[in-house]
């Protein structure tokens, strides 16, 4: 069986976001695959350096919705990235061999030096990140990693460190191909894409009263003012979930009304709420049931741990056999 690495930043409760962008995968990938899901609070801190006392709770919270979603600790390894010590050793060796305009070509790089404001990005951690990538893929000898478009580049760079390393020394890593996830895009609350640190989100574990009191004030097509202005569904961002969550018999019923000013857009988001709440309750249920046994995450955490540990302490072992270390 072939193998699949992927992993998250603990960032807390998860949103519509990350369902459509990242997990439905990843249920799909555990019935398939031999899958290795991490918790990436090491990579939390290239960012949050200065500020790390969150990290902890946020992995607990993420872990919830990760088996409130359907990840079973029975087909899946699912664990912490810190606790296997293994991923930090195979980041030192690569360091040694990646030249370092590798890594300031990185597109991602580039952009969030840009982007994010308020921190210093100046650190090795920030530029080196994606050696750690390569190490967190390669530990577990990973075939194939699911990313979207935009991280296609960190798994190319890997597959250079992979190259180098095994016309360095020996061929003991598979070059692993990136498997394109089709991930939906979900709009925020305000049209931007929807991100925790926006306040636009609708989360896995808000109640139906949340889910519909949030939804109903999503932005809409800025061209209908009144109730009776005809609108674009197409500009509309509450319509991308019309197109998720809908019928095709609603998704025509809403776009006739929109065109026409045939229905407002309360009683058109109301089509689509109700679909979103019905999704989302047996999540919501399966959480708070984690919610009522923490030691349940800590103890499937701990299981993860130890196999993730198992595997990657193998591969290293080939690794200082190889380098003579």
């Amino acid at each position: 069986m072939e193998t699949i690495v992927s992993g998250m930043r603990p960032t807390g409760r998860l949103h519509l976001g990350h369902f459509h962008g990242a997990l439905i995968n990843w249920l799909r990938l555990q019935e398939q695959f031999q899958c290795y899901f991490f918790v990436a609070d090491w990579h939390a801190l290239t960012t949050d350096y200065a500020a790390p006392q969150g990290i902890g709770e946020s992995t607990v919270e993420m872990m919830m919705d990760w088996l409130a979603v359907g990840l079973d600790p029975n087909k899946s390894v699912l664990f912490r990235q810190s606790r296997v010590k293994e991923h930090a050793e195979l980041h030192l060796i690569y360091s040694m061999i990646t030249p370092v305009p590798w890594l300031e070509r990185n597109p991602t790089y580039k952009e969030q030096i840009k982007e994010i404001v308020g921190k210093d990005l100046s650190t090795y951690g920030f530029l080196g990140y994606p050696v750690l990538q390569a190490a967190d893929i390669t530990i577990y000898k990973a075939n194939k990693v699911p990313v979207g478009v935009d991280q296609a580049p960190h798994v190319e760079l890997t597959r250079e460190i992979v190259r180098r390393f095994n016309q360095f020394y020996r061929p003991i890593f598979p070059e692993p191909e990136v498997l394109l996830t089709e991930a939906q895009k979900v709009p925020g609350l305000d049209g931007r894409k929807m991100s925790k640190s926006y306040g636009n989100a609708v989360f896995l574990s808000d109640t139906p009263k949340d889910i519909h009191a949030k939804i109903s004030r999503m932005m809409t097509d800025p061209a209908r003012v009144k109730r009776t202005d005809p609108g674009e569904p197409e500009k509309c961002p509450a319509f991308q979930l019309h197109k998720i969550y809908c019928t095709p018999e609603e998704i025509e019923e809403v776009s006739k009304g929109c065109r026409t000013a045939g229905i407002g857009c309360l009683d058109c988001k109301k089509i689509m709420i109700k679909h979103v709440i019905e999704q989302l309750g047996p999540v919501r249920e399966r959480r708070a049931q984690l919610e009522s046994r923490p030691q349940t995450v800590e103890e499937i955490l701990a299981g993860g741990n130890q196999a993730a540990q198992h595997k990657a302490a193998s591969t290293m072992a080939e690794v200082r056999e190889t380098l003579g270390l």
